[in-house]
């Protein structure tokens, strides 16, 4: 057993006695030490579960011969963040919570991981560790939010943040608005759309590392308790027979996954994420295998933010297994193997499920659209490649002039003026991996877009990201980023901009190239704490964001030889820029 290294023999005496303190008798510590780890806060509803999950996951992992060491992480709230310039520490809280499992379970020697999860980056964040260490391991999401209720009509999250442009336009009132915010979210789960942690919850079952049926079991469901014991047996069962969560995640579960996200519409950060799982587990994985599965897969699934259905009726009409095989039925699915002991392909032809009640999950012969709710474009504005969300009606092409702002703040407050025209392509820039730092998600912005009515009428590009709740024609994770020089920083207001998602091209006839010598690089926007080592480790979007020093393309900063001003990130939460 790996924890040998710290309990046996005459010299580890003193770890012993450390141990003996906490209450384990020489019995517990000579049984595999397995770690439980959740990302528990009370911050908000996403992780509010997880503390009581673990332990029922705990007593799995003892009932089934092991000795389970509980420990926390961090985790940053998207739905709190948003908007603030608090968001910018999300996407950096990913790496540093894949950092912090590494550094506690290598640090203890520890033999196993059962690991609880909620909201966005702690999902991807567990994945990128499991693959990492290559110990043993199974991941539980903590389950969906129930959706509110307004008016008569399930509402979650999403539309509390379109409210907020409705009422910004003056179609609602400020008594509209607390009763949007006050049905919105009934107790914990995490948002109830196919948004990030549903999107990747899913994603983790594609790949193998969630046993099938557990991560769709709403938060609150009286049978959530029981699945988590069952993943602190599993866990055990991996540690006595394997697999380990390498001999997992194959180039085919990463393709499968793809293809799930395609299927259901769900969030961009999907690509974002499993570009980063696959660095930790050294499968080749590039944007171009994302663009192969958004082609090949219709959206089969009738999901929240631009369907009908959120997670909860998904979970009630056969959740991802049914998804899933729709998607076997159509040879849309490779096999390989999963942490159940089974293969993909055993796992989802053992399963019978009922007849659904509510057509949340359609047939590829009858699909919502012909291919998968997103697309990967290039071009002289992105040529290392960019992320477009297709969840809406269906546009695939908009060309319009550039309406240019350097900051969220200051887009955010253009469309809430009413700056923004139809047919105007919004422009977000300086919001990159480096440049914000920390790639914030433009939620704020593509919500007050749609609570205005524009959401069919303007598109929108970034070197940030998009919320999984965002809809509407966006194109995020340009790069190469502003910040480091990418065509994006060279674009004037008024410019033509063209996104063509048939031709996969995000342009602009401007000759950009011309202005390369007055580009002027933009002073850090960070310069101590996290993000300022943040900026100076992570690589580029189309890599996945991810600051493992080891081989990190796009790494590379553009020498700020010059400067600019930059509007403050912070004018979004009310302070003055």
């Amino acid at each position: 057993m790996r924890s040998d290294a710290i309990k046996s023999g005459p010299d580890r005496a003193p770890a012993r006695a450390m141990l003996r303190a906490t209450g384990r008798d020489a019995a517990a510590i000579a049984r595999p030490l397995v770690a439980v780890v959740h990302t528990w806060s009370d911050v908000s509803p996403c992780n509010l579960n997880l503390r009581e999950l673990a332990q029922h996951a705990r007593a799995g992992v003892e009932a089934a011969g092991g000795t389970a060491i509980e420990f926390n992480t961090i985790a940053v709230t998207d739905g709190i963040a948003m908007g603030t310039a608090g968001m910018r520490a999300s996407l950096v809280s990913r790496d540093w919570i894949a950092d912090s499992i590494e550094l506690a379970v290598d640090g203890h020697s520890l033999d196993a991981m059962v690991l609880l999860v909620g909201c966005d980056k702690t999902i991807p964040a567990a994945a990128m560790a499991a693959a990492r260490l290559d110990v043993p391991s199974v991941i539980l999401y903590g389950g969906s939010i129930a959706h509110g209720r307004h008016k008569g009509c399930p509402i979650t999250i999403q539309e509390v943040f379109e409210a907020v442009g409705s009422h910004g336009a003056g179609r609602i009132d400020d008594a509209e608005l607390a009763a949007v915010e006050g049905h919105a979210c009934p107790g914990a789960g995490a948002c109830g759309g196919q948004f990030t942690a549903n999107t990747m919850a899913m994603v983790l079952t594609a790949l193998g590392l969630s046993p099938l049926g557990a991560n769709d079991v709403p938060a609150t469901d009286a049978d959530k308790p029981a699945a988590a014991r069952r993943c602190g047996e599993l866990v055990m069962q991996c540690l006595r027979d394997g697999p380990r969560p390498r001999e997992v995640l194959t180039p085919a579960a990463f393709r499968n996954a793809a293809r799930l996200v395609a299927a259901t519409a769900g969030s961009t950060n999907a690509v974002l994420h499993l570009l980063a799982i696959a660095h930790e587990a050294g499968v080749p994985l590039a944007l171009a295998d994302f663009d192969q599965a958004a082609r090949a897969t219709p959206v089969i699934a009738d999901l929240r933010p631009a369907g009908r259905y959120t997670a909860v009726e998904l979970s009630a009409n056969g959740g991802t297994a049914r998804v899933m095989q729709a998607l076997h039925a159509g040879t849309r699915l490779e096999d390989h193997p999963t942490i159940e002991g089974r293969s993909l392909h055993a796992l989802l032809d053992a399963i019978a499920l009922p007849p659904a009640t509510e057509p949340v999950v359609r047939s590829l012969a009858q699909p919502l659209k012909p291919r998968g709710g997103f697309g990967i474009l290039r071009g002289n504005l992105s040529p290392e490649g960019c992320v477009v969300k297709l969840a809406g009606p269906g546009r695939d092409r908009h060309e319009g002039p550039a309406r240019v702002y350097d900051d969220e703040a200051s887009a955010f407050a253009a469309v809430q003026s009413g700056a923004i025209r139809k047919g105007d392509v919004v422009v977000i820039r300086h919001e990159g991996p480096a440049g914000a730092p920390g790639m914030p998600e433009m939620l704020a912005v593509t919500a007050a877009l749609m609570g205005r009515g524009l959401g069919d009428d303007v598109a929108l590009i970034t070197d940030g990201r998009f919320s999984g709740a965002t809809r509407g024609l966006m194109v995020g994770h340009v790069a190469p980023e502003a910040a480091r020089g990418g065509p994006i920083a060279l674009l004037h207001e008024g410019d033509r901009v063209l996104i063509d998602v048939n031709t996969g091209t995000l342009s602009t006839d401007a000759d950009l190239e011309a202005r390369r010598a007055g580009w002027i690089a933009p002073p850090p926007c960070a310069t101590r704490g996290v993000l300022a080592k943040y900026a100076s480790l992570v690589g580029s979007a189309a890599y996945g964001a991810v600051t493992n020093p080891v081989a990190r393309p796009g790494a590379t900063a553009a020498p700020a030889s010059k400067t600019h001003t930059r509007q403050s990130e912070t004018a979004l939460a009310g302070e003055p820029s």
